[in-house]
């Protein structure tokens, strides 16, 4: 049990380090040499280091000791904990190890594009660890807490779109920093969700016919495309007929094979094609 905890606490370390790294680089080495908004509560001690020098990762550590506290009820201990660790090592290395990588000094949306898909990876996997870089993260958690149905992409580009509006106006008053600092929100926002959410994504298919096709259709489907279905009693509304209802999750590129073969077995089928963003089970990932 104890090895097992240990090896846990490595991997959380770890990640935290790649991710530390990755946000840090975004932050400092892209975002604050093109001198536009950042998102976050880096973002906000992005304003103070362009307005007076002050530290990066000092001064977001400062300003999550408030933070953390009012929203430490909503977080629980272990998420607590773990984000303690995670505001620590992300504060050094944004002050120690990202200054020693060199600065881009090149087009200013290019450094906005590499800004958001870094910085979104790097919060990506902290995330995915049960764990956050504090500060607005405290925040969108106890937001996500509170509405489960909102996704932290979403949650996130509402946040950091107010902090990036009260970057421009105190700091550069331009509306080209305002619209860079956005796409910088935007693109994290996306490349957090694609990473937590969509990688596995796929479309789900469900298939109303009669019980007399829907044998040889998941035989067609298994034989065919190799994925399994599993099959649902269900009635007509009107007809009060039975129907055997077909559920099958696939992959975007099987959907059409799946379409092709219904309509050949039973033209007479009602088929509804789903979004999917997270499959978990035999044929996509395990957890």
């Amino acid at each position: 049990m104890n090895q097992n905890k240990a090896l846990e606490l490595t991997k959380d370390i770890a990640t935290d380090i790649i991710g530390g790294i990755l946000i840090a680089v975004g932050v400092y080495n892209f975002a604050a040499a093109a001198k536009f908004p950042m998102v976050g509560v880096n973002g906000i001690a992005l304003i103070f280091y362009q307005l007076f020098g002050l530290p990066i990762g000092t001064v977001a550590l400062i300003l999550n000791i408030p933070i953390a506290i009012c929203c430490f009820r909503l977080l629980g201990r272990r998420f607590f904990l773990n984000s303690v660790r995670t505001i620590i090592i992300t504060s050094i290395i944004m002050d120690a190890i990202a200054p020693l990588f060199p600065v881009y000094q090149g087009d200013r949306l290019l450094s906005a594009i590499c800004c958001g898909v870094l910085s979104g990876l790097g919060y990506a996997m902290i995330y995915m660890r049960d764990s956050s870089t504090g500060g607005s993260d405290f925040i969108m958690m106890s937001i996500k807490a509170l509405n489960p149905h909102l996704s932290l992409g979403n949650i996130a580009f509402a946040l950091d779109a107010v902090i990036v509006i009260l970057g421009t106006v105190i700091v550069s008053r331009d509306v080209d920093s305002l619209i860079y600092g956005l796409i910088v929100s935007y693109l994290l926002s996306l490349v957090m969700d694609k990473v937590m959410y969509g990688i596995d994504e796929g479309k789900l298919a469900l298939i109303v016919t009669d019980p007399e096709h829907s044998t040889e259709i998941c035989f067609k489907i298994d034989e065919v495309l190799g994925r399994g279905s599993t099959i649902l009693n269900g009635m007509g509304s009107y007809s009060k007929d039975d129907k055997h209802i077909i559920m099958c999750a696939c992959n975007n590129k099987q959907m059409y094979g799946i379409r092709k073969l219904i309509k050949t077995i039973d033209p007479k089928s009602f088929l509804v094609i789903m979004e999917s963003n997270d499959v978990v089970g035999e044929g996509f990932k395990d957890e």
